[in-house]
């Protein structure tokens, strides 16, 4: 089936891709006595054998990945941070990432959707671009998360990676572009994945406050046994409104939240000679998963102009969301 581009599609090329990876590694042997596991368990529970651990903050980590997604080409005329990790409070972290770039009286701002923000930010990113209201917009998602590591639970502490990637989408008359977007959020979830601190929930003068509220708290199980059969009935729709099938899709590029998480994207139905999967080298690097995925398929040649690739993921919330794009 060859879907309906013509009729609803946001038309938009992606001029450049680029991703930074911070040059320490830590190792899942290195990693084992942190946590007070072993470094079988690790690879079998999170499929992490290594990850990067940054020295710098994600403002130069973004800027270093936007680099290489700009190129030679002029500066853009909107700047998206999609990250989940801040600087600080305020201002918004879109402020250091233009310091860094050495950019001034360019706009932007931030897009905050957890993991799933460098998609939502796709998406706001196409629609204002087929709105003629910007003509080079910079998406980059960059993640410190590892500060926020809590070395008392395992299970979400050997996941987490740092890392950063950026894409470049200029507008176009070509047929390329995003053919479909779909997103859900489930309330009941929101307790599943959580930094209980850091805001006026739990804030730092509340004597009750510690410092484990400023740390990541996962319930990995609850989580699958949640998002499993509502991504996979967001993904039916998705196609069906697109009048495609699984066959129509060239790529996926999910979010590379661990092993199992990806293994299970084959339950979906998804070959996984087609999965982009680089959870094994880089662990979960939050919102930045999907770009740096992104990168690495642009960049082997496994994604080429003509394919459709889905990018799709999960985020705390709990949201499921998934893309369709023609590259």
């Amino acid at each position: 089936m060859v879907g309906r581009f013509e009729e609803d599609a946001l038309r938009f090329t992606v001029t450049g891709t680029g991703a930074y990876h911070p040059p320490r590694i830590q190792t899942a042997a290195e990693l084992a006595p942190l946590v007070g596991r072993s470094e079988a368990w690790i690879l079998s529970r999170a499929g992490v054998a290594e990850r990067r651990v940054a020295d710098e903050p994600m403002s130069r980590m973004a800027a270093r990945a936007a680099a290489e997604a700009l190129g030679d080409g002029p500066p853009p005329d909107l700047v998206i941070n999609a990250s989940l990790t801040p600087i600080q409070l305020i201002p918004d972290s879109s402020v250091f990432i233009l310091r860094e770039m050495g950019l001034d009286g360019i706009p932007a701002f931030s897009i905050h959707a957890t993991c799933l923000s460098f998609l939502v930010a796709l998406n706001t990113a196409a629609s204002l671009l087929t709105s003629g209201a910007y003509r080079r917009i910079l998406v980059v998602s960059s993640e410190q998360g590892s500060v926020c590591r809590n070395m008392d639970e395992p299970e979400s502490a050997v996941l987490i990676g740092d890392g950063a990637a950026a894409v470049v989408l200029e507008p176009t008359s070509e047929g390329t572009g995003l053919l479909g977007f779909k997103m859900r959020t489930y309330p009941e979830g929101a307790d599943l994945t959580e930094i209980r601190g850091c805001g006026t929930r739990v804030h730092p003068n509340n004597p009750e406050m510690t410092p484990a509220d400023n740390l990541f708290h996962m319930r990995g199980p609850s989580i699958y046994r949640m998002a499993l059969p509502r991504a996979r009935a967001l993904l039916e729709e998705l196609l069906a409104e697109l009048e495609m099938t699984l066959d129509d899709i060239d790529l996926i590029v999910p979010h590379q939240m661990s092993g199992p998480g990806l293994r299970a994207v084959e339950r979906y139905g998804f070959p996984p000679e087609k999965i982009i999967n680089i959870v094994g080298r880089y662990g979960n690097c939050v919102a930045a998963s999907i770009p740096m995925a992104l990168h690495e398929a642009v960049s082997t040649g496994r994604l080429r102009p003509g394919h459709r690739v889905m990018l799709m993921g999960t985020g705390a919330g709990l949201s499921v969301a998934a893309a369709v794009l023609q590259w």
